[in-house]
């Protein structure tokens, strides 16, 4: 489908580019996000959903696994799955409210939820470059092309 790849120096352009993709999303979405350690996967997640209008303090869920907010009056999931060794362990945390076309759900180490997961719209791949990051966003339905179209630029 639709990919894009983004420069980001520093976290500041991280947090730009996670506001800018607030700025066109128009629905829900299901967003994988991948990346080594400290590539900026929570970074991304917890600009994106400050510029959603999350006015609570955004935890990373690393250790609770999943935390729930209303963002513009939707539901928003922001996933951690890297302490999880096996998807079966997902099954307790209720993720049937994951597949609310309205909600956003973002996930960090989705290949950990393999099969317990809803498909995602858009991947997106966050890694070092230099001494900054890369973001590369691949768009797997339409209404993840809609929202990398939408983007059309970089930041950085």
């Amino acid at each position: 489908m639709t990919d894009s790849s983004w420069n980001l120096p520093d976290e500041t352009a991280t947090a730009a580019l996670a506001t800018r993709m607030a700025g066109v999303l128009d629905g829900g979405l299901v967003v994988y996000l991948h990346g080594d350690l400290g590539a900026g996967k929570t970074s991304f997640a917890r600009a994106l959903l400050g510029a959603l209008g999350v006015g609570e303090r955004i935890k990373s869920p690393t250790y609770s696994l999943v935390e729930s907010y209303r963002a513009n009056g939707r539901p928003a999931w922001h996933l951690d799955l890297y302490r999880i060794a096996d998807p079966g362990e997902l099954e307790w945390l209720g993720l049937d409210a994951l597949s609310d076309p309205a909600a956003l759900v973002l996930v960090e180490w989705p290949e950990r939820g393999k099969g317990a997961l809803p498909m995602p719209d858009l991947v997106i791949h966050l890694g070092y470059a230099g001494t900054g990051r890369s973001a590369r966003m691949e768009a797997q339905t339409t209404r993840g092309a809609g929202v990398v179209s939408r983007l059309d630029g970089g930041v950085g």
